[in-house]
């Protein structure tokens, strides 16, 4: 994702907006490390895989209890960031300390929103969206011996 000036565009879709995506809803209560997995892959661009980043989200919610705050604010800043999306209702670390399944349901749908099948991850979205890797032409070699 290219980044953008922020200009606080409003999101698509409130932050208890949970009626909107049931399914998306029910995946983040039962398993809250695999939607942030998701959207970390997505927000990164493919540069960390979902599993990497859900599994270092688990880790840091049993270890320090940080996970479901710190490390899922920065991503709802970069989400935001990308998108000129307005910090709403309140500071990203807020709504993740006192809000954080109802956060990363609004940022699940947010990415859905705008076109990623979240399920698919980074790469088969960008190659279905044309923006896939470039790869150099394979050049055959001149003359051997």
């Amino acid at each position: 994702m290219a980044s953008r000036n922020v200009n606080g565009a409003a999101w698509s879709t409130g932050l208890c907006g949970c009626c909107d995506d049931v399914g998306g809803c029910f995946l983040t209560w039962c398993f809250p490390c695999i939607t942030f997995g998701r959207i970390a892959e997505i927000v990164d661009e493919g540069e960390i895989p979902c599993c990497a980043s859900g599994s270092l989200y688990v880790l840091m919610c049993m270890t320090t209890g940080l996970g479901m705050g710190l490390y899922s604010c920065f991503y709802r800043y970069k989400l935001r960031r990308a998108y000129g999306l307005a910090e709403k209702p309140c500071a990203d670390c807020c709504v993740h300390f006192f809000c954080g399944a109802c956060a990363l349901c609004q940022e699940y749908r947010e990415v859905k929103n705008r076109g990623f099948h979240m399920h698919l991850g980074w790469q088969a979205n960008a190659e279905k969206m044309g923006k896939g890797t470039t790869v150099a032409p394979h050049v055959v070699p001149g003359m051997t011996r």
